[in-house]
């Protein structure tokens, strides 16, 4: 890491490879001529082996929100009878999102830390009038989990086998095990700036054969976000309007870079960061805040102490050239968050554990010089031997 950037540490946007940042300055491109046309065909054909997919995969200029619109503006009609099960701030934005839209959203919510687990679903399909769609969220950034999304959509598939099962895998999709065929999804929309190591600007979405089916009855209006014009659109090479071109190349050298390190070796590394960064974190008595048997692999979260004013401790880190993200919501001030994805070494952990040390000291809090730091590389070490992960675009 180069000494003047910043350990960017929040669960997105994520540091940038070398090689994908030397993408970005490359001269524009026609984007209705054949090297857009081959560059989109690669970026598709390369997201479809993440997915673990052989529905069409359709990427949009947006973020990762509007991933989630286009999501539900597609397959739903005004009055459709929908599922929201919320575990954190994303998986309320996926049922605020239908609420706007004329979607008659029923709630299942889970309290912050804890994860939807299967049994909660049964009991919320269980005698339930039919649902046309059930929202879930792969992947909360707001609390630091990830939710059994297999288990939960085998029990949708049992007790709701006509609704359509609208994922939103933004943050954990490319960093962490995810099988959208295997596991009857619908729609699973991610984002270009978490795993996938490239600049905001780009959303991806894989659309089941039911999903498509369901869009020929769907009466939300959409323009920009109709998947059927980009599905059209794609068979030539092109997009309806103007792709962030830039950014497409920039994700092209990215899943390359991914394709070399091979998806079990990035799946491993986001693993042993994890684990180094929730060892680091215990040893310098810090709480995490998620249940332990969902921790997620791409963000961790853990309490403010009692009498840790937060604020200063942040800026102090900052100046230290930490950045890591606060709670969001109620959980202002209440957590703070570490974001472990796309690009990250066991370097890159091992120094924020360090300033987290060095600040924690700072502060006074009764920690012991060098014993966490050495703890969240026992943890990794423990998951990869005695070699350190290095990405396929260590910059």
């Amino acid at each position: 890491m180069n000494r003047f950037e910043p350990n960017l540490r929040i669960p997105g946007p994520t540091s940038l490879p070398s090689p994908v940042r030397d993408a970005g300055a490359r001269q524009m491109i026609n984007h209705r001529g054949p090297e857009y046309a081959a560059l989109q065909g690669r970026v598709l054909a390369r997201l479809r082996a993440f997915f673990r997919t052989s529905n069409d995969v359709v990427v949009l200029t947006a973020a990762g929100t509007g991933g989630l619109e286009a999501a539900i503006v597609n397959h739903l009609s005004p009055g459709d009878r929908v599922l929201a099960v919320s575990v954190g701030t994303f998986g309320e934005r996926f049922a605020r999102i239908a609420t706007t839209y004329g979607a008659d959203v029923t709630r299942l919510t889970v309290t912050p830390g804890a994860a939807a687990e299967p049994g909660l679903l049964r009991e919320a399909l269980t005698g339930a009038e039919a649902f046309r769609a059930i929202l879930l969220t792969h992947n909360e950034t707001s609390t630091g989990l990830t939710n059994p999304v297999a288990e939960l959509a085998a029990v949708a598939r049992e007790l709701a086998p006509d609704a359509l099962l609208l994922v939103d895998a933004i943050s954990g999709l490319g960093a962490v095990p995810f099988e959208t065929d295997a596991w009857g999804l619908d729609v699973v929309v991610t984002g270009s700036q978490k795993s996938w190591m490239v600049p905001p600007g780009l959303t991806m979405l894989a659309v089941s054969g039911r999903a498509w089916k369901a869009q020929e009855t769907a009466t939300i209006p959409r323009f920009y976000f109709d998947l059927a014009a980009h599905r059209a659109s794609a068979e030539k090479g092109q997009t309806p309007w103007t792709p962030a071109v830039g950014i497409m190349i920039q994700l092209d050298v990215a899943l390359e870079l991914m394709e070399r390190e091979g998806a079990a070796a990035i799946f491993e590394r986001h693993h042993a960061v994890a684990e180094a960064t929730r060892a680091g974190l215990l040893a310098l008595d810090f709480e995490l805040f998620a249940d332990p048997r969902f921790f997620s692999d791409t963000v961790t979260a853990a309490r403010v102490p009692e009498g840790l004013d937060w604020k200063p401790f942040s800026a102090a880190l900052r100046e230290r050239g930490l950045v890591v993200a606060g709670g969001q919501g109620a959980l202002t001030g209440r957590i703070f968050r570490i974001g472990h994805l796309g690009s990250v070494t066991l370097a890159d952990i091992l120094a924020a554990i360090g300033v987290l040390e060095e600040v924690s000291l700072a502060f006074g809090r009764p920690v012991e010089a060098g014993t966490a730091v050495a703890a969240a590389q026992r943890a990794a070490l423990a998951v990869l031997g005695t070699t350190g992960p290095v990405p396929a675009g260590a910059r």
